[in-house]
This record gives structure tokens, C-alpha cells and sequence, in this order.
């Protein structure tokens, strides 16, 4: 008899930046409302986490903030919750950081607005993270592409994968294969210790490679880096290929 796996049923979007590198799309729209194949692009993460089974969604909000949460307010479909971080931007580490009370003592997704975009392989990706989830040897499971497969990433990679899925970081210089797809599955421990205030989420996933529990699943499908407008057109070429 095989045993169920964990299907975590609460989420986090990262919806709190402020696009410096899409204006001037995000001089007046905030990077997650702007739409790409007719979508705002924090609804295709949300169409995706709701597929998945989750039930409650937190989403930060700090630039254009009414804006935003107006928007997600709008789902149907999950509770939304909005964390609130007009005040001080607490980049992603800080503000996972407070909303982990929303979480209680159970893993939970955690997606970024504005990287968490892709074409799904013969199974959806957040199902493949599921499978691997590994309560026992992990503190964090990170969704990973191969950069030469991406479409708009220009980068050197961020991470090494192992046959067990352990990452370990890019050296300095080097290049690696895998980049941060920006979709996770997260257990509060990970936090325990944690900086206060602003800080980013690499602190604690650095931490988590010295102890061995860092993982990654290898992402199915085609993986669309939206960081720029030109971007958006190459995505939404990408996505039309896709489907011819």
C-alpha cells in the first residue's frame, strides 16, 4: 500500500517589488498585474497553486499595493490573504518571515509573481514537487529549469544538482545548469533562527545546503523568465509555438 503524499493546501505569493528592470511597463502597473497571453501574471501562478489543491493564499504587497490587492482580492476560487508591507519592503526573506503565522507548523507553497511562469510539461509542475517532498530530509524543495531550455534567461544558472536532487550553489564564476525557477515548497523550521527585519531568502537556502537539506526538482516543460519587457513577447511567442 502506498502512502499518500503531502499536499500542502496553503501558498505564498511574492507580489511585493518594484520592477525596476520592466519599466516603464511598472511605473504604473505593478509587475504581477502586468499581463502576458491576456493574463496578469500573479493569476497564472494563482491558477496554478488552485489546480494543485490549495485553499488559502497569502500575497505580500508593498509597491502600487492597492492595486494589487484589489486584484487578487477578486479570486473566486481560495481565500486570499493580504500581508501588508507598505511600510517597509522586507525582501523575500523578511516578508515569508511574517507571514509564517498564517502557515502554522505545516510546509506550504511559495511562488515569486514574477518568475513563476512556464508551459507544463505531461504533468503539472507543482504535482512533480509533491512526489518529491521529502518531510523527513528536506527544509526546502525548489522548482529549478535548465537555463539552456529557457526562454528569456540570461544568467550563468544558480545551482548543481545531484542524482538525490541536493543543490548546491553556483561557484562565483562558474556555470551551472539549473536556475530557480521561483516556485517552492517551504517547512516553517526553515526559519527558525532567522534574521529580523529585511533580509533575502538565499541566507536561508545557503543555510540550508551546509545542512543537506536543500533540494530540487527538475521542472517539466518550458520555463519563461519574464525580467524585461522584451520578455513578455518572446514568452508569449514561446507559448504560441507551444501550442501549434
Amino acid at each position: 500500500m502506498t502512502q499518500e503524499r503531502f499536499r500542502p493546501t496553503k501558498a505564498m505569493i511574492m507580489a511585493a517589488g518594484i520592477g525596476k528592470r520592466m519599466r516603464p511597463l511598472t511605473a504604473t502597473t505593478p509587475k504581477p498585474l502586468i499581463e502576458v497571453n491576456g493574463q496578469a501574471l500573479i493569476d497564472h501562478g494563482m491558477d496554478r497553486l488552485v489546480a494543485a489543491g490549495v485553499k488559502t493564499c497569502v500575497v505580500n504587497v508593498h509597491y502600487l499595493a492597492d492595486l494589487v490587492e484589489v486584484h487578487v482580492r477578486r479570486r473566486p476560487d481560495m481565500e486570499v490573504v493580504v500581508s501588508d508591507e507598505r511600510d517597509q519592503l522586507l525582501e523575500t526573506g523578511g516578508g515569508i518571515k511574517k507571514a509564517l503565522p498564517h502557515f502554522g507548523r505545516e510546509p506550504f507553497f511559495q511562488l515569486n509573481a514574477d518568475t513563476c511562469y512556464w508551459v507544463e510539461g505531461v504533468k503539472p509542475n507543482l504535482e512533480h514537487m509533491i512526489d518529491a517532498w521529502d518531510d523527513a530530509r528536506m527544509d526546502a524543495l525548489l522548482l529549478v529549469a535548465e537555463t539552456v531550455k529557457a526562454v528569456g534567461y540570461g544568467g550563468r544558472g544558480d545551482f548543481d544538482m545531484s542524482k538525490d536532487g541536493s543543490l548546491t550553489r553556483r561557484l562565483e564564476k562558474g556555470v551551472t545548469p539549473f536556475a530557480y525557477a521561483g516556485a517552492a515548497i517551504l517547512h516553517p523550521r526553515l526559519f527558525e533562527g532567522a534574521p529580523e527585519g529585511a533580509f533575502s531568502m538565499n541566507v536561508l537556502f545557503d543555510r540550508a545546503i551546509e545542512a543537506g537539506r536543500l533540494f530540487g526538482v527538475q521542472m517539466e516543460g518550458l520555463w519563461l523568465h519574464i525580467g524585461t519587457p522584451d520578455a513578455i513577447r518572446a514568452a508569449e511567442y514561446a507559448v504560441r509555438e507551444s501550442a501549434a
